[in-house]
């Protein structure tokens, strides 16, 4: 306990799925978590359950990014920690090159690295004047390796890994660190909608569409959201004080393949 104690918190798309694992988490080892997110029920509950804030956010919206940032450094006197957590697959079944919609693409680029970078840029800053302190991107394993069917996330999450390198880069005299975690085959409604769409498509069960993603998997299983959690939660502690700039692969081994 308290491997983050006293640390204050901001983690973007915080209501569900990994973003929410890694709020409890923090929460649990002391940090002072505010939630942002879109899905307000959900982002609210999950404030009041662990003790922390919560913030409507866009992540798209310079303006209410400053908002966001600004209000919690008067509300606590610093920002410490940045975890750009909010993000969408966009169309993963028609997602080559060639048949994936530009409405779809500017709009997978716009929440998972408009907002990534526009998160990161502002928050910055603030980071520095608590005297230091980790940002953490997620991307994913998709963003290492070629996946035909996911151009556009794919792409938008090869431009988070690249752009994690330069905030690393401008931060580390600073000792503002950044580190981005690449999620593989991971139990969330987002991994669960592509496979249910998948089973539609190839009239098969959705067991039977989820063992086919498993064939890639060395570990043969799907990781927990926790399991990334616990991950971000590292970066996020003085214990990898001497880390920024790297790349963190949660994925069971599929990055062997």
């Amino acid at each position: 306990m308290g491997r983050v104690q006293d640390k204050v918190a901001i983690i973007t798309g915080g209501a569900g799925g990994i973003g929410a694992a890694t709020a409890r988490l923090l929460s649990q080892e002391g940090a002072k978590v505010t939630i942002t997110d879109i899905s307000q029920d959900a982002g609210e509950a999950l404030a009041a359950d662990i003790g922390g804030d919560f913030i409507l956010q866009d992540v798209t919206d310079e303006a209410l990014w400053k908002d966001v940032v600004a209000g919690i450094e008067a509300k606590h006197g610093a920002l410490h920690i940045l975890v750009n957590a909010a993000g969408i697959e966009g169309d993963m079944i028609n997602g080559a090159p060639e048949q994936v919609s530009y409405d779809d693409w500017k709009r997978v680029h716009a929440i998972n690295l408009d907002g990534t970078f526009l998160g990161c840029r502002t928050a910055m800053p603030a980071v520095r004047r608590a005297g230091g302190g980790s940002i953490v991107n997620i991307s994913s394993i998709v963003a290492l390796m070629a996946s035909p069917n996911s151009a556009a996330y794919g792409s938008s999450k090869a431009g988070v890994r690249h752009l994690t390198m330069s905030v690393a880069h401008q931060g580390a005299k600073d000792r503002v660190r950044c580190n981005s975690v690449h999620p593989g085959l991971i139990k969330t409604r987002m991994l669960d909608d592509i496979h249910s769409e998948l089973a539609r498509l190839r009239n098969v069960s959705f067991e039977d569409s989820r063992a086919v993603s498993l064939n890639r998997v060395p570990m043969g299983e799907l990781g927990e959201p926790e399991d990334v959690a616990y991950m971000i939660l590292y970066l996020a502690s003085d214990e990898s004080r001497y880390v920024t700039g790297a790349p963190f692969c949660i994925d069971g081994g599929w990055n062997l393949n």
